[in-house]
């Protein structure tokens, strides 16, 4: 039961963007797919993972579903032509791939960024609505909140989330650091590049703000405003859209700066503005900070402090995978454990009943004090007999060879009776 996690994973290492958007799963699309998935009855515990870089769905069957999930995914998104875009999904049904793979993505290992920050977060929200669709059972339960207890020693014990390490996430850090002032700082983000698009959504990890998208493609500028419940101006309005900003964003592609002094020169700058110029060619003049009151920050300085950070977190991973290796081995050894849990609560009813039946024999010829010492004084020897045949199980079953115990065991107390009596009574 507990030897049967899988997953089915679609990722940026083989998937384009476009392919990812199509199957990525808002909240309620997770929980309508979790609850298709759990009318497979050989299906016990499942997890969904959506983000802009992946799509994955884990669950524990003694089946390989790999086929039926993703049908059922193109079902949920509507998409009837699914079967096109198999070759864009990995199957991961050997058990110990599944939950290595889960502790790499949560770490943050698979990550396009390495050591994202944002994941593990992700996680725990997947984790949340998995939970309140009642499809994690005791072995997801103790997988999840190992995995949480792995990234808490990570940022504890090594540089693997130390500083960001991505362009577009420096840049937001910075923000958050010089608008700490700010109670509301107005942002204004010129250009959806690929730095830029990053940027908008990095800026979610800004609390409170407000954010105006400006692109050449309004439409574009449109579908990312509505994701995130932002504003958008047209391109043509950018120099007002400027002078309105506490912080300037640019990764706008031009021949010349298209940001300069004379954008300022009939406008006093009344309190610190600050311009990013993240684009290549430089989209804002480098001597604007001859305005009094402009502070430009420029790409190779925020690259700089993006790579010091990456280096570091890369020097990281040796350590990183030595802890994720510790925690799998610890959860390795509870997994195992939980799989002779119900042969030994077995065996523990089937001593319990000859107990009882023995002592019933006595209890008439018993006054109170007796039949108090004779319940205790039969409890410590069925405790004291029962023992040794546990401690023997569980050993055997970290060394893989529970199988021939169990069947000794069952011989000798007629176990699969005692499962039959219990299953009767319930």
């Amino acid at each position: 039961m507990h030897n049967q996690f899988k997953a089915v994973s679609l990722s940026y290492k083989n998937a384009p963007v476009d392919v990812r958007e199509m199957v990525a799963f808002d909240e309620a699309q997770s929980k309508r797919l979790l609850e298709m998935i759990e009318d497979y009855s050989d299906i016990s515990e499942a997890l969904i993972i959506s983000t802009c870089n992946r799509t994955e769905v884990y669950y524990s069957s003694p089946s390989d579903r790999y086929e039926v999930i993703i049908k059922l995914i193109g079902i949920v998104k509507s998409i009837s032509n699914i079967s096109d875009y198999t070759k864009y999904f990995s199957n991961l049904s050997e058990h110990k791939q599944a939950v290595q793979h889960l502790f790499d993505v949560s770490i943050g290992l698979e990550a396009q960024v390495v050591g994202d920050l944002q994941i593990i977060n992700q996680i725990k929200s997947a984790y949340q609505i998995a939970a309140d669709q009642n499809v994690v059972g005791p072995f997801l339960h103790r997988l999840l909140h190992t995995i949480f207890f792995t990234n808490k020693r990570v940022v504890q014990e090594t540089a693997f989330r130390d500083g960001a390490a991505s362009v577009s996430y420096a840049t937001v850090e910075l923000i958050n650091e010089l608008t700490i002032a700010h109670e509301k700082p107005n942002i204004l983000v010129l250009g959806l590049g690929e730095i830029g698009e990053d940027v908008v959504r990095n800026l979610e990890h800004i609390a409170e703000k407000e954010v105006v998208i400006c692109n050449r493609s309004i439409e574009k500028a449109n579908a990312l405003a509505e994701e995130f419940g932002y504003a958008v101006t047209s391109f043509e309005g950018y120099e007002q859209a400027i002078l309105n900003a506490d912080v300037i964003i640019s990764s706008v592609r031009v021949n010349s700066p298209l940001i300069t002094k004379s954008t300022f020169a009939d406008h006093k700058v009344l309190s610190h503005k600050y311009l990013f110029d993240l684009s290549m060619p430089r989209s804002i003049d480098p001597h604007i900070e001859e305005v009094n009151g402009l502070l430009l920050y420029n790409i190779d300085g925020i690259q700089a402090k993006a790579t010091e950070a990456l280096e570091r977190r890369l020097a990281a991973i040796p350590d990183v995978k030595a802890i994720i290796a510790e925690a799998i081995e610890e959860f390795g050894s509870w997994s195992k454990e939980m799989e002779v849990s119900p042969v030994i609560n077995k065996l523990k009813n089937a001593l319990e009943e000859i107990r009882q039946k023995e002592i019933a024999r006595h209890l008439k010829k018993a006054n109170e004090a007796e039949a108090e010492l004779l319940d205790k004084a039969t409890k410590n020897i069925m405790q004291k007999i029962i023992k040794l045949p546990v401690l023997q199980l569980k050993a055997a079953c970290q060394r893989g060879e529970a199988d021939s115990l169990i069947e000794v065991l069952n011989d000798l107390f007629n176990l699969e009776e005692q499962s039959e009596k219990i299953k009767s009574k319930g």
